[in-house]
């Protein structure tokens, strides 16, 4: 008796309609979002998964390819996009990049004023004494990025910032050649990284968080990745 009942059970079990996954894009990105956040705003109070919402879709586009060319080394990503198609990873690209959502502060360290005055310098003037150019230069004067490769530094967290900037230095991160954050990152001191780190992240956002229009900087260093957009980074 009890084997017949099971045996029933199967069979139903057998019978029943599969539940019918949606193909949309947001349950095809749900390993994007599963770390990123539902709509890519990051996770502000950890520091460590970056925004993605509101970022220019030729830089989101371009920082997938990095990772499956193993330019960016970070094992979980890589193994995620090892399989993505280029037209995939612009369709995920230009899904985020039309996100808008609210952005948070996220925690950052306290540092003496002379830390974020020294920040403050290097991000909007920089230090021609040392051939380094404002960040501002190329990331646009609010800092918000440019269309449509460049990305905004305003309103990522402290620990995402320096982790990053700290990665080009050590070549666990890279992009095209000549690689203009490579050489701008080994020209910044561990105390300069901290300075503009945290004077970025402390910044108040300005009211518009959208990147400027393409065109509208030219970047000062020659860098691989905008080809024959520009002259720099």
């Amino acid at each position: 008796m009890g084997c017949m009942l099971a045996s029933q059970v199967h069979a139903q079990q057998a019978d029943a309609p599969h539940p019918v996954i949606p193909d949309t894009i947001e349950q095809r990105i749900a390993a994007c979002t599963a770390c990123h956040g539902v709509h890519g705003e990051g996770t502000p109070d950890s520091g460590f998964f970056p925004r993605l919402a509101g970022k220019p879709a030729g830089y989101l586009a371009r920082q997938l390819k990095d990772f499956q060319d193993g330019l960016r080394k970070y094992g979980p990503m890589e193994y995620t996009v090892r399989q993505l198609s280029p037209e995939y990873m612009h369709e995920i690209a230009q899904y985020f990049a039309r996100q808008e959502v609210p952005y948070s502060r996220s925690p950052m360290p306290r540092l003496p004023a002379s830390a974020l005055g020294r920040g403050e310098e290097l991000v909007l003037k920089g230090d021609p004494s040392r051939q380094i150019p404002a960040c501002a230069a190329c990331h646009g004067s609010q800092l918000t990025g440019v269309q449509p490769d460049i990305p905004g530094l305003i309103g990522l967290p402290y620990d995402y910032i320096s982790s990053q900037l700290g990665s080009w230095r050590t070549r666990t991160r890279a992009s095209a050649a000549p690689d203009c954050m490579s050489e701008i990152a080994n020209r910044l001191s561990e105390s300069d990284i901290g300075a503009v780190s945290a004077w970025l992240a402390g910044r108040e956002l300005p009211a518009d968080m959208h990147a400027q229009a393409a065109g509208t900087v030219t970047p000062p260093l020659h860098c691989g990745v905008l080809g024959d957009k520009g002259d720099g980074a």
